[in-house]
């Protein structure tokens, strides 16, 4: 697979996530749906510490929790959205409540792998955000943060499963507006194994990769 977009490069190197003079870094994870307790499972996996949150509190996680081992703890959303690098998956629908009474993002990286998506009958449903980007949306309601869209384009079986497939590795897209920011949330990609491709800014990767782009749902392997 060759990337010949312009605003488009990769991240094919595991990064060490850490800050000077600590162990790595704690990720905070609000919501334990299927995406959520995805990626908790995926950074159990390489050994990476993960603070989960949900609306009911963290009693209703001791199943999950027990579940993915020793890396993981449940909390309280406030307290998962103080981590170094936070991972927002909710629903749709409940997303501003979510996100309504936590701390000051103070510039920390906040992960927005939500989709603007709601379940009409048996149905699931995109929500019409009037042209406007979910991103858009999440960032309005995340003042402060830096955020990065990520980790929403493939289903949860294959974020926590493994990301090599028959010699290569899966493919993730993220995009952001703050290259610091992108380059952690990339860094951390690599490390769960999988091979990250950075779209660009929110404007133009959140738009590739959300319900109704051309990248959503797209499941691609690297050979290298």
């Amino acid at each position: 697979m060759e990337n010949k977009g312009n605003h488009m490069s990769r991240t094919d190197k595991a990064v060490q996530l850490t800050k000077p003079g600590t162990t790595d870094m704690k990720i905070g994870i609000i919501g334990a749906g299927a995406i959520g307790s995805a990626f908790a499972r995926a950074l159990a996996r390489v050994g990476i510490g993960a603070d989960i949150s949900n609306s009911r509190g963290p009693a209703s996680l001791a199943s999950l929790v027990q579940e993915i081992g020793p890396t993981a703890r449940a909390v309280e959303p406030a307290e998962a959205a103080r981590a170094d690098i936070v991972l927002v998956a909710v629903n749709w629908s409940k997303l501003p409540a979510a996100l309504a009474s936590l701390p000051e993002w103070a510039g920390r990286i906040v992960i927005d792998a939500n989709n603007p998506l709601v379940v009409e009958g048996d149905q699931l449903k995109r929500v019409d955000l009037n042209g406007r980007l979910s991103s858009e949306v999440f960032s309005e309601l995340a003042p402060g943060a830096r955020v990065v869209k990520a980790f929403n384009h493939l289903p949860a079986a294959s974020l926590s499963g493994d990301p090599k497939h028959e010699g290569g590795r899966r493919v993730l897209f993220f995009s952001g507006d703050d290259a610091e920011a992108k380059s952690q949330v990339g860094a951390l990609i690599g490390r769960l194994g999988f091979f990250g491709i950075d779209l660009g800014p929110l404007s133009t990767g959140a738009r590739l990769a959300q319900p109704g782009g051309p990248l959503a749902a797209l499941n691609l392997v690297k050979f290298d």
